[in-house]
């Protein structure tokens, strides 16, 4: 039985984000956790936990995570999906961190608002937060990412880590609850061959996808001075569904996403981002 935690703030994108992870994972088993965090100022406990919503100090969170729990009830079909609400107070990224332990958490689940809901990035703080401070994979729902199965899925990297047994487990897992297709794209700079460690993560990379998927990935080689631009304009050509990076892989992940403005709307308000962790 696999454990996926969603933190929320009963928005809309929040909803938008639990109806995908339904529509996702629908033949797998799991334990689904709705946590939603107040500020300590909030509560005149320390801390506060249930696993039904019905007895809650906020009456306000009570009632939104009841109302939420309905909507599961009408959406949810497959009986092996627990769905257990939490409710803590503190500070988002230790709360997380903390019930990523004690419940065994395999994936962190969280929706991203729009352009109309973001100042400064596209992921937004606390998203960006809880990927680089949480250790464990994480799935950001855009508010405007469709709820259905990805059909072709791009995996940018530019082959500077290894690819532990643990990260290309997760992507294989990915391929085989979706039936979707991989398309590992490097990007370079014109003229820029790739180095010795480079060429040996491809090959072992390369042998991995083609022992276990030979038929359902392709591997793309694309030249341009912007990596960012390079993969914008693959995920739209290409049709992406979803992106799956390596947190470890951390100035790639940055230059893609965490450095990306409001002002540059691109695919990161439409397609689902997979960030995995060793």
């Amino acid at each position: 039985m696999k454990n996926i935690l969603f933190p929320t703030d009963f928005s809309n994108n929040s909803w938008n984000a639990i109806e995908y992870a339904i529509k996702l994972f629908k033949d797998v088993p799991y334990n689904f956790y709705v946590l939603h965090v107040d500020r300590l100022s909030q509560s005149s406990v320390e801390s506060n936990s249930f696993i039904m919503p019905y007895k809650a100090s906020n009456i306000s969170v009570n009632d939104n995570l009841t109302n939420i729990f309905a909507r599961i009830q009408n959406t949810a079909s497959n009986k092996e999906h627990h769905f257990i609400a939490l409710h803590d107070y503190g500070n988002l990224v230790d709360i997380i961190r903390k019930t990523v332990m004690d419940k065994k958490i395999d994936l962190i689940l969280m929706g991203t608002k729009g352009s109309s809901g973001i100042k400064e990035t596209i992921l937004g703080s606390n998203t960006e937060n809880v990927m680089t401070k949480v250790h464990c994979n994480l799935l950001v729902i855009p508010e405007n990412a469709e709820p259905s199965l990805p059909k072709e899925i791009a995996f940018p990297t530019d082959y500077n880590i290894f690819y532990s047994h643990s990260i290309l487990e997760a992507i294989s897992k990915m391929m085989r609850i979706t039936n979707a297709n991989l398309k590992v794209v490097n990007i370079t700079k014109p003229n820029v061959k790739l180095n010795l460690p480079q060429k040996q993560n491809m090959i072992y990379l390369q042998d991995y996808l083609s022992e276990l998927h030979e038929n359902s990935y392709s591997i793309h080689n694309l030249e341009h001075e912007r990596s960012k631009n390079a993969i914008e304009g693959f995920v739209i050509k290409k049709k992406i569904d979803m992106v799956i990076m390596v947190a470890k892989n951390l100035n790639f992940l940055q230059q893609l996403f965490l450095n990306s403005t409001i002002k540059k709307i691109s695919f990161q308000t439409r397609v689902p981002l997979l960030v995995l962790h060793e």
